[in-house]
């Protein structure tokens, strides 16, 4: 991405950044067992909570959503995303585990989509905003 790991790293923990690359809301508590809560296109609740924070380096987060019967529940599954300085630009290191097979597919294009979104705005520009975005991701 086109900005520093000190950027980047705010879009990730703090509630008002992180809504403008994902979610309409967010509830993020960055500390060790603190909430991970984003509603995404303003109606899936995505939820978990941090497992580690290491500013401008690195989170990891759980991560499911907060729906009933779903088969990917609220904080079932690992996010851990790297910010690695290459010069002037970030290389972000992204991975999701645990996720079941079939929802593999629908999931990477989600991040792929949120991670493109981010290295718009964490570089100084602007997305539409999330809801707006409801036919390019699915919440499986």
């Amino acid at each position: 991405m086109d900005a520093s790991p000190s950027t980047i790293f705010p879009f990730l923990v703090d509630p008002a950044k992180h809504v403008l690359w994902m979610g309409t809301e967010a509830e993020l508590n960055p500390t060790a067992g603190g909430a991970y809560r984003v509603l995404v296109n303003g109606k899936h609740p995505g939820v978990g909570e941090f497992l580690e924070v290491v500013p401008d380096k690195k989170v990891i987060f759980t991560f499911g959503w907060d729906k009933p019967d779903h088969p990917i529940p609220a904080g079932s599954t690992e996010v851990e995303i790297t910010l690695v300085p290459e010069g002037d630009k970030t290389m972000v290191r992204f991975v999701h585990r645990g996720l079941p097979e079939d929802a593999v597919s629908d999931h990477t294009k989600g991040w792929d989509h949120y991670l493109e979104r981010l290295s718009v705005v964490s570089s100084g520009g602007q997305v539409a905003p999330d809801e707006q975005e409801e036919a390019n991701v699915s919440a499986g």
